[in-house]
């Protein structure tokens, strides 16, 4: 198996070889983030199968210097996961939910410890101050835009974006250490 970074050339040169161990590396975490999301593991799917082929369609835009491959893949799976939520047939799909879905709702709604778990980053999210977690909660698990999450929060959008900014150096400054 290459090194991680030979990985990410060898895909970014057309390498389907590389691309397929790219895929076995990360699906389940990708597949953890779009499912936070969505809520639906067929949907899921779907979206995690997208996110794939946008990774393989815009290989040549992944810049090694202006930040990690996993955090680029991250973001695209996030995208599309806010993406088909707001999209008009997930909507349309969704007019006429069974009484099941809203327990499950219910059930998930405050299980950002649960979610975060399927990422393996719980224990760093309990150590950044509890509004830091709400918010990370509403723009990354929730799929809040940030005018949303301001709303929501109650605070200005401006004070919103500053606070994620903080609490995603902060989150990074754990992560790394």
């Amino acid at each position: 198996m290459k090194q991680p970074d030979a990985l990410i050339l060898s895909m970014q040169q057309g390498d389907e070889a590389a691309f397929s161990q790219i895929y076995d590396k990360y699906n389940e975490a990708v597949y953890g983030i779009i499912y936070s999301v969505v809520l639906d593991s067929a949907i899921a799917q779907e979206v995690l199968q997208d996110v794939f082929i946008k990774i393989w369609n815009k290989r040549a835009s992944y810049d090694i210097n202006k930040g990690r491959f996993f955090t680029w893949v991250l973001n695209i799976a996030r995208n599309a996961s806010i993406d088909k939520i707001r999209s008009k047939s997930f909507k349309n799909s969704k007019k006429n939910l069974s009484t099941s879905n809203f327990v499950d709702i219910l059930k998930t709604s405050d299980s950002l410890n649960s979610r975060m778990d399927a990422l393996g980053i719980q224990k760093f999210i309990d150590k950044l101050k509890p509004t830091c977690i709400s918010i990370i909660d509403l723009l990354f698990f929730k799929g809040f835009t940030q005018a949303d999450a301001a709303l929501e929060l109650d605070i200005p959008l401006g004070t919103l974006k500053t606070r994620n900014r903080s609490c995603l150096k902060e989150l990074r400054t754990l992560v790394l250490d």
